[in-house]
Parts: structure tokens; sequence; C-alpha cells
């Protein structure tokens, strides 16, 4: 059943609770017919998550403070909360499948609490549920890499090469293939990333154009790992940059 939270409540019920679960907020008026049509599917997709998501609803006439501190200017309005913000939202009634949808985005799918597992056969497991993901496939192809299986790390990541991370996997292997950048990759491997960086770009410096190509989709694979606001990676790419000419 949706909570009824006021104004004096919406802190403890809604923010705090969101900490530990997803709080779907339906701003609504009992005068509101297209609030009347939404409301079914929305306890219907909080009751089909058997608690991994809690609905809550406002009045707005009853809580017009509350309403304008979130810039409710329609209703039906839909907010989620996620650890004490706003994550998603909506503005209308909107059919039950594209609400299912909605509350299908604040819980993690099995793909993702495979992901979260990190062994390599929940990798390959959540890969298969999700072949679309190219983050799926990166961390399985790292997980093989670490064994050694560059074929297979190739396997998993030659579908998604659009992807930087991917990319960068699917030409390591092809480099290393051809006796290219093993002692990069070998720091890499020890956690040496600025050493394995430095010494990419010295090779690539100094490589044919076809080599050259393979040894950029490494280096912004690499660089693809890192925090865009990390100096490290704000670094190498100014020295990528250079070497490219």
């Amino acid at each position: 059943m949706p909570l009824d939270v006021t104004e004096a409540t919406f802190e403890a019920e809604v923010v705090e609770r969101s900490r530990q679960v997803p709080v779907v907020v339906d701003f609504w008026a009992d005068w509101c017919g297209p609030c009347k049509q939404l409301t079914p599917a929305l306890e219907k997709a909080e009751a089909s998550r058997g608690g991994e998501v809690v609905l809550a609803k406002v009045d707005v006439d009853a809580n017009q403070r509350l309403a304008a501190a979130f810039q409710v200017q329609g209703i039906p309005a839909v907010k989620a909360f996620r650890d004490a913000k706003v994550v998603d939202e909506f503005v209308g009634a909107l059919p039950p499948a594209k609400v299912e949808a909605f509350f299908d985005g604040l819980t993690p799918s099995r793909a993702d609490e495979l992901l979260a597992a990190g062994d390599e056969l929940s990798l390959r497991e959540a890969a298969e549920l999700e072949p679309a993901r190219a983050d799926l496939a990166v961390a399985l192809a790292k997980a093989r890499l670490e064994r050694g299986a560059e074929d297979e790390a190739l396997e998993a990541v030659e579908s998604h090469e659009a992807d930087f991370a991917a990319a960068g996997i699917a030409a390591r292997v092809r480099l290393a293939k051809a006796g290219v950048g093993t002692d990069a990759f070998a720091a890499l491997d020890r956690g040496e990333r600025e050493t394995a960086l430095d010494n990419l770009i010295e090779e690539l410096a100094a490589a044919d154009d076809s080599t050259r190509d393979e040894l950029r989709r490494a280096i912004v694979g690499v660089l693809a790992d890192l925090d865009p606001a990390d100096p490290t990676g704000r670094e190498y790419r100014r020295k990528l940059a250079t070497a490219l000419g």
C-alpha cells in the first residue's frame, strides 16, 4: 500500500527512506482525472516488486509548499528518489508498460547483481542475459585477461568496439598477438597504469600507420577507465594528442 506523505513527514518517509530503498512519489490531487488513471499502474508496479520500491503519495492541494519545492507544475507528477535525491521523473498518466519500465530503472537487474558479484562465471551469465551491454562485455573480457585467455577476451568484446573500453581491450589482444606492447600490458596488469601508458605512447610515436591506430585504441581504452576529472587522464590525453601530431 502506498504511503500518504505530508510536508511534516516527507523528510523521513521519502528523503531518508530513499537511502535504503528507492521511493517513488506521486504528486496528485483528488480532482485530477489523469491522477486516478495512473494510480492503479503505480500501485501494481509497487506491489509486484515485493518491497524493492516504495510508493508514496503527496496531495498537492494539502501540501502546496512541498509541491512548489519540487517545482510541480502539472499533475500527476511522479518523481523517483534514491540516495536522498531525485533520480528520475515523469509527468502525466503513462501507460502501464511505461510505468513498469520506470520502476525497473530504479532497481538492479539480475545482470547488475551478477556484475556486482564480479567472478567470471557470473560475468558470463550477465553478458548472456544482456548481450547489448558493453560494460558487461568489458568486465567479462578483463576477467578472462586475468587468466591469460586472450582469445576469449577478444570474443567477449568484438561486437562492442563502438565502446572505447571494449575497443581498447580488442586492440590490446591484437597488439599482443603481434608482439607489440608486451611490456606495457604487463605493467598494466601489475597496476602500473602510468608506466603502461608511457610505454604505449612511446611505441605509438615510432609505429607504422596500422599499428599506430591499434595503439591509439589501446591507450584510449585504458583512459576510459579513468574519471574524466582525474588529472592523470587529462595529462595522458594531452600526451596522446601530441604523439598523434
